[in-house]
């Protein structure tokens, strides 16, 4: 279980990022966003992916260990935008991410930095991963 607590707690702007890896590890998760109001954003996104989330109130409840497959997906901010790309990695299939404009904002060069790191990812005409 991971509750987003104020400094030095765990910090809001991992909890969805750590929610797309908690998709690919066997179990459950529980999330708590005690932060802010509306950062489960981009739960609707990681079920297009074959995620399996569950949201009530400001708890999140991920079935993990499912393979996630492609879709077509989009970013609604930076950091759901960031967990997007780290769900659209570990999916089976090619995944085109849209409105990556919101992670231009945060993360100089981020395709540069993932393919060297092994990914393949790329920045293809009309803002999409």
């Amino acid at each position: 279980m991971i509750k987003t607590l104020p400094y030095p707690g765990f910090p809001t702007d991992l909890q969805a990022p750590l929610m797309s890896l908690a998709t690919t590890i066997p179990g459950i998760s529980v999330i708590i966003e005690t932060i802010f109001e509306n950062r489960y954003t981009h739960v609707g996104e990681l079920r297009r992916l074959g995620a399996d989330i569950s949201i009530e109130g400001n708890v999140a409840v991920i079935k993990g260990s499912k393979k996630l497959m492609s879709a077509p997906i989009m970013m609604s901010d930076l950091r759901a935008g960031a967990s997007l790309v780290v769900a659209a990695l570990a999916a089976k299939g090619s995944t085109e991410i849209r409105r990556i404009y919101h992670s231009d904002r945060g993360y100089e060069k981020l395709t540069d930095k993932l393919s060297a790191l092994g990914a393949d990812i790329k920045r293809v005409k009309g803002g999409t991963f």
